[in-house]
């Protein structure tokens, strides 16, 4: 059975800590299930990381990355062993769209598992740490970010860009550390009320990403794709692929191209899409997606209440 009027959405790097899934979930066979697999494809016991922590391993780019994918998709499989309907779209931001992907059938998990690590280990070599760096800027309009980010890497401070377009009014810059911290001022004196920067050590979804992206896609032109069963909208045009070659273009093309991730909500909205449901740690793309639109109604499956109540608003829908 699918759900004509609902999406699923899986969020990426940020949602990660320590309990970021309740002891209860090991209740779910699908849960201890998809961890094992997971610490069978990488060595390493991911629930007890997930458990006990510490914090600083969880926010290790290679180890966020799988740890992340191994949630969502936990959770994903937990809704489905739970007689949950099938949704008609999926995204994922930026981490999440390979989450989307195993979850759609177009990614072997424990492919996708072993892929993500090597993805985070290519960002964080890509620049060296200190080099680059990223800010959360507040309140100011994409035309005017993106302007004021073009005329200061013109100046020659070096690249920065806006990366992450996260909702109307919160839009992420990235780039070389000196170039983020000048357009950050830049961005206040034309009226931004925030310029956070944040706790990352690469600038993701920039240029400066690019031999990454070279990386990534020799490691991924060795991992089956197919075309997925469900409709995923990509980060890089907002748009559902099948074509799994075209696919796999785009997950490279992805890791150094801005998330446009209101535009992927904006398409589901005009899809026919009424509910979104996050499934994965955290409820930061639910807080998103209502900026976004907020005549979309949404929903989580961080804990096992969350899970048993969406599935009952969501049987009736």
């Amino acid at each position: 059975m699918t759900t004509s009027h609902t999406a699923f959405v899986f969020p990426g790097q940020g949602s990660q800590k320590v309990g970021m899934l309740a002891a209860a979930h090991a209740e779910f066979s699908a849960v201890r299930d998809t961890f094992a697999e997971a610490g069978e494809a990488l060595g390493a016991d991911l629930w007890a990381l997930v458990q006990a922590g510490p914090q600083e391993s969880l926010n290790l780019t290679a180890t966020t990355q799988p740890v992340l994918l191994t949630a969502s998709v936990a959770l994903w499989r937990a809704w489905q062993a739970a007689g949950g309907a099938a949704p008609a779209l999926l995204a994922g931001h930026s981490l999440g769209e390979f989450s989307a992907l195993v979850c759609a059938g177009s990614l072997g998990f424990a492919d996708a598992v072993r892929l993500v690590r090597q993805r985070g280990e290519f960002m964080q070599t890509a620049v060296p740490v200190g080099e680059g760096a990223m800010a959360a800027i507040i309140g100011l309009d994409d035309d005017s970010i993106n302007r004021i980010c073009a005329d200061i890497a013109a100046e020659g401070a070096g690249e920065v860009a806006a990366v992450n377009f996260n909702s109307p009014g919160q839009v992420v810059i990235a780039g070389h550390t000196a170039a983020v911290e000048r357009a950050g001022i830049a961005l206040k004196a034309a009226g931004a009320k925030r310029a956070l920067p944040l706790p990352v050590s690469a600038p993701f979804h920039t240029v400066l990403m690019r031999p990454a992206g070279d990386k990534l896609a020799s490691a991924l032109a060795a991992v089956p794709i197919t075309a997925p069963a469900i409709p995923v909208v990509h980060n890089v045009h907002a748009l559902p692929e099948s074509d799994p070659e075209r696919i796999r273009g785009l997950l490279v093309e992805q890791i150094y191209s801005p998330v446009q991730w209101t535009q992927c909500i904006q398409y589901m909205a005009a899809n026919g899409i009424r509910q979104v449901v996050e499934c994965g740690p955290g409820k930061v793309l639910s807080g998103l997606n209502k900026r976004i639109n907020g005549e979309l109604s949404s929903y989580s499956l961080e804990d096992p209440t969350s899970l048993q109540d969406a599935l009952a608003v969501l049987a009736t829908v």
